[in-house]
């Protein structure tokens, strides 16, 4: 599978801050019109790693307005994968037309499977894919949000020779992989902010199982 190389553009945000404080903005949203963003870097390996099983289909979880949900079907129509989106909320089911994301998600081919907050709370327990119709042994699973090893990996190659110069590296904190490829990547002297987008402190712990715990820290109250 030939999953191309593409490096980003930086744009000067033309305003003046004061205090010699200049910011940029890294345009990975323009990688891809669907896979953008931190789900291309993420999706990346872990779509190599399926192929390399030979596995058939990509399932994964996600909300009514999943980035990684629309995403994921996208990559699976572009490179020939099968996708299953494992939706949190019953009632979305009659709501699909009206939903841009999961509206998205079906015209690129993916089928759903909507279930209960309360059942989708226990995603990670057994019994949870009884009655799902999952075939496990053609399936590879995703985790919501496409946050795992291989997710970190690609999101380490966000950074380049261009982003040595600056101070600070910033991202949004959703599930923690992006912020872990950055911290990972990283120059020494190079700090990273991560702005969490859910409320709580449990992202540290998720954040540490990826890595490092210096160079980095989590700006609350902006969720």
């Amino acid at each position: 599978m030939n999953w191309p190389k593409l490096e980003s553009r930086i744009h000067r945000i033309p305003k003046d801050f004061g205090n010699g404080i200049e910011l940029y903005i890294k345009r990975e949203d323009e990688l891809h019109p669907q896979v953008s963003g931190n789900k291309y870097r993420k999706l990346k390996y872990n779509l190599l790693e399926a192929r390399r099983q030979g596995k058939k289909t990509l399932v994964s979880f996600g909300g009514a307005f999943s980035n990684h949900i629309a995403a994921l079907a996208a990559a699976g129509r572009e490179f020939g994968f099968k996708t299953i989106g494992i939706i949190r909320g019953e009632e979305l089911e009659s709501k699909i037309d009206s939903n841009p994301t999961l509206k998205l998600a079906q015209n690129c081919g993916m089928t759903f499977r909507f279930v209960s907050r309360e059942a989708y709370r226990k995603k990670n327990q057994d019994g949870f894919w009884d009655g799902l119709g999952v075939d496990f042994n053609n399936s590879y699973l995703i985790p919501e949000g496409g946050t795992n090893h291989l997710a970190v990996q690609g999101c380490e190659e966000m950074l380049s020779a261009e982003t040595e110069a600056f101070n600070y590296l910033c991202c949004a904190v959703g599930t923690g992989g992006t912020i872990a490829g950055l911290i990972n990547s990283k120059k020494t002297a190079q700090n990273v902010l991560g702005f969490p987008a859910p409320k709580g402190s449990f992202l540290t712990d998720k954040i540490l199982k990826f890595a490092a715990d210096s160079g980095w820290r989590l700006m609350p109250n902006y969720h």
